[in-house]
């Protein structure tokens, strides 16, 4: 109770900074946690499910495999967009449909790509935003408690160490606070950032091996064939009577 004796005896600001500073602290190891328990099960599950669409023998049997894996869904939407185009066409012809199988491809898949690692990105920013705010946050505790233990002295007229060692004191606490809060969220940011990194690379590999087998397999374009060279006969030599009757 004496600890915090402080904290009950200061103003508005003081307090709602304090509470604020609370209010960081937990948001953002709500966010570790959900993101560690994520990516753990994002690094799991897109190397299985990679693994059993290359080792799968069909299209509909490597979507059902992947959706038994792909907790998260990962894999699953870049299957699914490449396996869209890969199926011969309806014949109502739109815009999207215009292009090439390759440019349609690229479209689908870079769009499928993005979905995805917006969900894998999710609470990124607001452990960036939390550990680059709150040392502020708690410098501003820190001065406002300097300051009102500054105007108590002031007001008393009697300067001492123990006077001002003890309000001062307690004032930093805020800027400590605000340093515990920043510093997970900031080992956290990068770490998590370092592990997005890798999963990221692994599925734009996947989906660039998904266009290639898709371009590949899709059959070409038919030719016209070549009619065969019209062979005009030679005329025939000229006979000796010819010859004689010119």
């Amino acid at each position: 109770m004496d600890a915090l004796h402080w904290l009950y005896q200061g103003d508005l600001v003081t307090q709602g900074t304090a509470a604020l500073l609370l209010l960081m602290s937990v948001a953002s190891w709500v966010v570790i946690v959900w993101k560690s328990w994520l990516m753990h099960r994002a690094h799991v599950d897109v190397a299985r499910g990679v693994a059993a669409f290359w080792l799968a023998p069909s299209w509909p049997v490597a979507r059902q495999q992947i959706a038994a894996l792909d907790r998260e869904a990962l894999v699953l939407p870049l299957v699914e967009a490449a396996d869209a185009l890969a199926q011969p066409p309806d014949g109502s012809i739109t815009l999207a449909q215009a292009g090439s199988a390759s440019q349609q491809l690229t479209r689908v898949l870079r769009d499928a790509l993005h979905r995805v690692l917006g969900k894998l990105q999710s609470g990124q920013v607001l452990l960036a935003t939390i550990g680059s705010t709150a040392p502020f946050v708690g410098l501003l505790g820190t001065v406002w408690g300097i300051y009102h233990a500054l105007t108590a002295i002031a007001s008393t007229g009697h300067i001492s160490i123990e006077n001002i060692a003890g309000p001062v004191g307690e004032a930093l606490v805020m800027t400590a606070a605000g340093l515990a809060v920043a510093i997970p969220a900031v080992l956290a940011y990068n770490i998590f950032g370092r592990l997005l990194g890798r999963i990221e690379a692994d599925l734009e590999g996947f989906a660039r091996d998904l266009r290639e087998l898709v371009v590949d397999a899709s059959p070409a374009a038919p030719t016209q064939p070549v009619a065969p060279p019209v062979s005009v006969p030679a005329p025939p030599p000229a006979s000796a009577t010819d010859e004689a009757s010119l």
